[in-house]
């Protein structure tokens, strides 16, 4: 990467929820500042700004990532999705957000969209994982609201949904 000049703004350009965009950042612009101030995408939620949360999850280049530690000009070029990214162009649920509301997954929503972006990312590496996997891999999230229980329910539900479309496609 090239030497980036403080207090200049750089061009930045990646492929976000599938469509290119640009803009122009500071070197230490953040990637969840970029994304909901810059490019207006505000799904993605800012909780803790240290990493620690969860809530500004995304998915660089389909890792999960915590845009709160990450620069905007390190994901030039890459592929982000944001929850925004989730649901089908029909504006249809994705089958982990049908999850989340039949199995009240959620309640004030501040942590939900970087849990579906974990989950997201977990359920297509692992499409039959175990409870206890799906706790440990949520064990970097923070929520005040649900005690998991019903996260938990919402990820099984959705894997199995997600297992049946693969089997009937």
């Amino acid at each position: 990467m090239p030497r980036l000049r403080a207090g200049s703004l750089h061009p930045v350009s990646f492929r976000l929820n599938g469509r290119t965009v640009s803009g122009r950042a500071e070197p230490r612009m953040l990637l969840s500042d970029f994304i909901r101030h810059v490019l207006g995408a505000t799904g993605t939620h800012v909780g803790c700004e240290h990493g620690v949360c969860g809530a500004c999850t995304v998915q660089i280049d389909g890792i999960p990532a915590r845009s709160c530690l990450t620069l905007a000009v390190q994901a030039d070029g890459a592929e982000i999705r944001t929850v925004e990214g989730l649901a089908a162009p029909s504006d249809r649920l994705a089958p982990l957000q049908e999850a989340f509301r039949d199995h009240y997954g959620l309640q004030c929503g501040f942590c939900t969209p970087g849990i579906l972006m974990s989950l997201d990312a977990l359920l297509r590496e692992r499409p039959d994982p175990a409870e206890a996997e799906i706790r440990e891999f949520l064990s970097g999230h923070l929520c005040r609201c649900t005690g998991y229980g019903t996260i938990v329910r919402a990820a099984l539900e959705a894997a199995r949904k997600l297992r049946e479309q693969a089997r009937n496609a």
